[in-house]
């Protein structure tokens, strides 16, 4: 398998979430091969930069020539890059080996504040190494240094792109992480905008997101990605980094460079349980806890926000006389129903992922008792008029009214139906085998 080469140019990170070793963790977990040269050394944590010291711009140049006459650059990007002189080593070089999807990540100031640019060598970056990139990828406070301007909505970043590519770069990615609202990142190709917003993550956990998010575009390109889809696949990749992002020290934590690979892992292992899950339901006779509407069953994955992430059968779990039969496996985004409820009863608990919707009657309510299984309910009646013209917000609101008057998660939520509605037992768990568990239980009880 041919793997891409992507080279960082940046400084060292001592405490391990930013500069060249967020490069190295982002390049190798997006399928990349990833080389150093290291600009400086940093004697950084959570905190802050304790102490700076600049690689002698002659062995800069020796880190680059052993790389690059050897190994071969397919992309690389820039990070910290302290003075003139660094500078315009690495743009000469840049030259030298012909590197044409350069990332330039103009890197001023520390997540704590600390410069990591001197004032004199703000024009040189701007002359010698901005006009050599593919993509620049400045911040809002990084864009303000590099146009004068002062940015604070759209429009001025909108505007601010505009500059910045007149300074030379092919592409500018603005980064409005500073502003309030949504997290969105506005892309400008010389031609048209682009914008990538998604719902900010309420964490102070996002110590080196922009040398994150710049290897992430490095990578996409050096994967052979046009700009606008390698600008995407980094948004989304370094959402997912600061969505996991790690408790780490006293100060601001790292991003989670590994969360997406390993919520790849975790994605086979949710439709792997939930598929053992639904075997079981299917050769345990269960035919009689289906409802008319049929059952589904459902699995979230860890910190699931949208049905996208809530794994279940496609088709739903149909009744053959005794017995239940599925048309599909297991997939994510099948179900928005049983999706509604995981993610309300998520949002008092996020370990309890699972659920499987069953057949209502008197007759089950009371086995249900008979269990010891701990049972809520709520009343459609009460449903907010708001609610029942809302499309789909029914089960959400019943799940939510009902947990909101109990305490802990119960084993199951019913109703007993409305205009329209058929009533319906949930049967909440853990995961997809507690539920089983909780289902035959009930089922077997039923037969008796």
């Amino acid at each position: 398998m041919e793997v891409k080469r992507v080279l960082t140019i940046a400084g060292s990170d001592s405490g391990g979430g930013a500069g060249i070793q967020a490069d190295l963790k982002t390049i190798t977990a997006l399928g990349g091969f990833g080389m150093s040269v290291v600009t400086a050394l940093t004697a950084q944590n959570t905190l802050g930069v304790q102490g700076v010291y600049d690689i002698p711009v002659e062995f800069i140049e020796a880190q680059f020539d052993s790389v690059a006459s050897d190994i071969g650059v397919d992309a690389a990007k820039t990070g910290m890059l302290s003075s003139s002189a660094i500078i315009r080593c690495v743009a000469k070089k840049v030259r030298q080996y012909k590197i044409r999807k350069l990332v330039v990540d103009p890197v001023m100031v520390a997540k704590g504040g600390s410069p990591l640019l001197r004032e004199e060598a703000r024009g040189t970056l701007i002359k010698e190494l901005i006009p050599l990139a593919a993509v620049v990828t400045p911040n809002i406070p990084e864009a303000e240094v590099l146009t004068g301007m002062r940015i604070a909505n759209k429009d001025g970043m909108r505007k601010a792109a505009v500059l910045i590519h007149r300074l030379g770069a092919k592409n500018v990615v603005v980064k409005g992480g500073h502003l309030e609202g949504d997290a969105m990142d506005l892309l400008f190709d010389g031609k048209r905008f682009h914008e990538f917003a998604v719902k900010r993550i309420d964490t102070r956990h996002t110590h080196g997101t922009g040398c994150t998010f710049a290897s992430a575009v490095a990578t996409g390109l050096a994967r052979g990605a046009g700009v606008r889809e390698a600008v995407q696949q980094a948004k989304d990749y370094v959402t997912e980094a600061i969505r996991f992002g790690l408790a780490i020290g006293g100060g601001q934590g790292p991003t989670n460079h590994f969360a997406p690979v390993l919520r790849e892992g975790e994605r086979w292992r949710c439709i792997e349980e939930l598929k053992t899950a639904v075997g079981r339901i299917k050769g345990g006779r269960t035919g009689n806890i289906v409802p008319e509407i049929q059952s589904n069953f459902g699995y979230a994955l860890t910190g699931a926000t949208s049905a996208a992430e809530v794994a279940a059968v496609p088709g739903r779990i149909i009744r053959v006389g005794e017995n239940v039969e599925t048309l599909h496996d297991p997939a994510f985004g099948a179900s928005s129903h049983v999706a509604k409820v995981i993610l309300a009863v998520m949002r008092f608990d996020g370990h309890y992922r699972s659920a499987m919707n069953i057949r209502f009657s008197g007759e089950i309510i009371d086995i249900l008792k008979a269990l010891r299984f701990d049972v809520a309910s709520f009343d459609r009646a009460d449903e907010p008029r708001d609610v029942k013209l809302r499309e789909g917000s029914s089960l959400e609101w019943g799940t939510t009214n009902a947990l909101s008057r109990h305490s802990g998660i119960p084993d199951a939520v019913f109703d007993r139906g409305g205009d329209g509605k058929e009533p319906i037992v949930r049967i909440l768990g853990r995961n997809p085998a507690e539920v089983a568990d909780k289902v035959l239980r009930v089922s077997k009880a039923l037969r008796r």
